[in-house]
Parts: C-alpha cells; sequence; structure tokens
C-alpha cells in the first residue's frame, strides 16, 4: 500500500485547529490596509495603531486622535450658554441696556466687572454697579433707575458729563448702602446727598459739592463709617456734633475751603483710623483732647492755618502711622514724645514757627519713610548727634541752643561752612601755596638781572680799560 501523502497531516492538523480556535484565522491574516488622512504623511503612521494589533475598541476606520477631523464630522454640543442668555432679572437687563451698558454676557456671571448680583431665583438682581468712562450718550432716566431700586452700591467714575441734577428713586435712594463720584457730574447738591440716609460708606472726589456745609449732608447720615469729600469746593464750618457718627474710621475733607476751629466733639470717635482736613482754611489750635482718638493711624491737618503748640495728649496716640502738621503756624518747641513714637513712618513739621533745639537724633530720621521740618527759622540741630551732611533745610545749634547766624561774607579770615566750623585752615593753606609760587616766580627773574648787570659791568670795565691803553700810547 502506497505510503500517505506528505501534506495530509499537515492539513488535518490546520482543520482541527480552525474548529478549535476560530479566531485564528484573523490573526493569522495578512494586516488590514489602514486609511491615512490626506493631513498626514505616509510615512509616518500614527503612534496608536499598529498593523498587527489594532485596537480593540476602535473600528479600523476610525481617525487616530492626533489626526484631523473629518469635515463631514459634526462638532459636539456646546456645554456653555448662548451669549445672550442670562440670570438677570429681565427689567433689570433692559435698564442696563437703557443705560448703553454692555449685555451680550450675562452681568452677573465672571469676568463681569461692572454689575454684581445675588443669588435669588429665578431671576437673580443686581446689588452692585459701577459705571467708568461713561459716554456721552449715557441717560440715566428715571424709569431706568427704579428698576435698579434693589442696588445697595452705586460707582461713577470719569463720568464728568453727566447731567445734574440727579434724580434717584425714594426706593433707591434708601437702599444704597455705598456711594461713590469720582471725576463726575457737573455738580451735586448737599440736598442730593443728604437723602443718602442709609449710606455707610460716602466718597466724593473731584466732584463739586454745593452747600451751605457738610452739616447739611451729613444730618441722616448715622449710619457712615467713611466719609471722603475731598477737593469738592465744599464751604463752611465742620459740624458741631459728631458723637452720633460713632461707627466712622476715616473722615477726609482734604482740600476744600473750610473755615473755623476743629470741633473738641470730633475726638469723640474712637474708632477713627484716618482724620485728614489738609489744604482748607481752619485756623485756631489743636484740640487738647486730640489724644482721644487712640486707634488714630494717620493725622494730616497741614496747609491750614492752625496756631499754638502740639498738645502733650498727642503721645497717648501709640498707634500713630503718619503725622502731618506742615505748612501752618504752630509755635513752641517740638515736643521729645515725637521721638518716642514707634509706629511712626512720616513726619512732616515743615514751614511753621518752631524754635529751640530739634529732639531727633540721626537712628529716629533713618527709620522714618519721610521727614520734613525745614523752613522753621528759629529751630536748629545739635551738629554733635547729627552730621552736617544729612540736608535739614535748618541751621545748626551754637552753644547757647540758638541757629548760627548766616556766614558772612568772604574777608581775609576766610569764611565759615554751613555747621559753623571756621575754614580758615583750608583758605591758610592755599594763601601759603599762592604765595610760595609768587616768590618762586620773582626769585629767578632778581638773579638773571644780577648776573646780567655784573657782566655787563666787567664787559664794560674791560673796554674802558684797553681804551684808555690806546689813549696813552
Amino acid at each position: 500500500m502506497a505510503p500517505p501523502p506528505p501534506f495530509l497531516p499537515i492539513s488535518l492538523s490546520l482543520l482541527l485547529l480552525l474548529l478549535l480556535f476560530p479566531s485564528l484565522p484573523s490573526s493569522l491574516s495578512p494586516p488590514t490596509h489602514t486609511t491615512i488622512s490626506p493631513t498626514k504623511s505616509p510615512s509616518s503612521p500614527s503612534p496608536t495603531k499598529s498593523p498587527s494589533s489594532p485596537s480593540p475598541t476602535k473600528s479600523p476606520s476610525s481617525p487616530s486622535p492626533s489626526s484631523s477631523p473629518s469635515p463631514t464630522t459634526s462638532p459636539p454640543p456646546s456645554s456653555k450658554s448662548s451669549p445672550t442668555s442670562t440670570t438677570l432679572d429681565p427689567k433689570q437687563l433692559t435698564a442696563l441696556q437703557s443705560l448703553n451698558i454692555p449685555t451680550s454676557k450675562d452681568p452677573c456671571s465672571p469676568p463681569h466687572t461692572t454689575a454684581l448680583c445675588d443669588n435669588s431665583s429665578p431671576f437673580r438682581h443686581l446689588l452692585s454697579l459701577s459705571l467708568s468712562n461713561c459716554s456721552l450718550s449715557l441717560h440715566l432716566s428715571t424709569t431706568a433707575l427704579t428698576s435698579l431700586s434693589t442696588l445697595t452700591s452705586l460707582h461713577f467714575q470719569n463720568c464728568p458729563s453727566l447731567p445734574t441734577p440727579l434724580h434717584l428713586p425714594p426706593s433707591l435712594a434708601s437702599n444704597l448702602r455705598s456711594f461713590s463720584a469720582v471725576d463726575s457730574f457737573k455738580t451735586l447738591t448737599g440736598v442730593f446727598l443728604s437723602r443718602l440716609h442709609n449710606l455707610t460708606d460716602l466718597t466724593l472726589s473731584a466732584v463739586p459739592v454745593t452747600a451751605s456745609g457738610p452739616g447739611i449732608i451729613l444730618y441722616n447720615m448715622k449710619n457712615l463709617k467713611s466719609l471722603t469729600i475731598s477737593q469738592a469746593n465744599l464751604t463752611g464750618y465742620l459740624p458741631r456734633h459728631w458723637h452720633y457718627y460713632t461707627n466712622l474710621s476715616h473722615v477726609d475733607f482734604s482740600i476744600n475751603k473750610l473755615e473755623g476751629k476743629i470741633p473738641s466733639s470730633l475726638t469723640l470717635l474712637e474708632n477713627l483710623l484716618v482724620l485728614n482736613l489738609s489744604s482748607n482754611r481752619l485756623s485756631g489750635e489743636i484740640p487738647s483732647s486730640i489724644g482721644d482718638l487712640l486707634s488714630l493711624q494717620n493725622l494730616s491737618i497741614s496747609a491750614n492755618s492752625f496756631s499754638g503748640s502740639i498738645p502733650d495728649s498727642l503721645a497717648a496716640i501709640s498707634s500713630l502711622v503718619h503725622l502731618d502738621l506742615g505748612r501752618n503756624r504752630l509755635n513752641g518747641s517740638i515736643p521729645k514724645f515725637i521721638a518716642d513714637m514707634k509706629e511712626l513712618r512720616y513726619l512732616n513739621l515743615e514751614k511753621n514757627d518752631f524754635h529751640g533745639i530739634m529732639p531727633f537724633n540721626a537712628s529716629f530720621i533713618e527709620r522714618l519713610a519721610v521727614f520734613k521740618i525745614g523752613g522753621n527759622a528759629n529751630l536748629c540741630y545739635n551738629h554733635s548727634t547729627l552730621s552736617p551732611k544729612v540736608k535739614l533745610g535748618i541751621a545748626p545749634c551754637d552753644r547757647h541752643g540758638l541757629p548760627l547766624s548766616p556766614p558772612p561774607a568772604k574777608d581775609a579770615s576766610g569764611p565759615s561752612s554751613d555747621d559753623g566750623v571756621s575754614s580758615d585752615d583750608d583758605y591758610s593753606e592755599g594763601d601759603e601755596t599762592g604765595s610760595s609760587k609768587k616768590h618762586h616766580t620773582h626769585g629767578p627773574s632778581k638773579v638773571v638781572l644780577g648776573v646780567a648787570i655784573g657782566l655787563s659791568s666787567v664787559v664794560f670795565l674791560i673796554i674802558f680799560l684797553v681804551l684808555i691803553s690806546k689813549c696813552c700810547r
């Protein structure tokens, strides 16, 4: 019998393998051809695909993560809301649009900085509105402001063309807690401001205010914590009664035309941190009770007409950082306790009538960021404790504690320096050098002259003798 063909066992083995492992042919089959995106080079296949082991989670036709999407593939739906969608009350949205405030995005969502809203539903409401660099088309209509009566803060900056008078609806005026206007409005009246009786923060700067005095404005504002009316052309006198405003921590009336004295009731504000009355027409003495302001950190009363001495009670204010008494008519000696104020960093005592010896040493002056004391003609410093190189604007003291007189005009003895020490030695050395130069300059000319005369005499004598000898022959 002929032996079976040699390929028969191999065929039977393959048939058995196919029955036992039906998925084996696919793994033994040649690799399928992968379609390459037109944007990818055929020589650089995707690193995430392998010809021998295709990914089980992707079909052969799906592109690799790094390949460009097909033009026919629709983008996934956006998770963001439409630009015109908003959570703001429709009435208030209409009011903002009437004020020409951009509302393409939700005013209640960050990074919107013009408005702040509450968290009420289904619609939120405005709590704060800030308008800056206003256009000429901005019109604060009563209808729009009525719709914004939920506001507690209203701020204007760089809006000088806003028409006045401004009419706030009573509901909005009573609901406001913070109102500010910086370089805005043509003018504001004291009557208008007095209607904002629930304010805790009032800030007016570079805004003309028409009022007979601050008292008209502050009469009903018993909840004030911060008050600034600066550069407002405000006239009149400071209010006499300050005990109603116990919450005040900041008072700034700088750069106005206020007159009169500082009322002693102002020192009852035990929570006051800042008191700025600079650049006015105030006069009189600093109240002796100024030391009752134990929390005070900044006291500025410069550029007024205050007189008298610095009250000793000021020593009780250990937290004082900024003390500005410059450009007044204060007199007397400068108290030594100022040098013991550990927190002090700004001290201005310039252009007053202080006299005597300045009580500050070099270590105290170096600790300050700003120190001004010039313009006090009768004040001097001890040049044994301070170097004359420190420019203070005042003269050094003599042995009697008085300012040295100005240096005399130049004379033979030489002028004196600014610190009172004579500088004759410097000029003596110069004079000696000068005379030495003169001596060396005239000395050689005399010697030459003498030698010339001597030689001339000898020559003349020889000639004379020669002539005589010839005549005698």
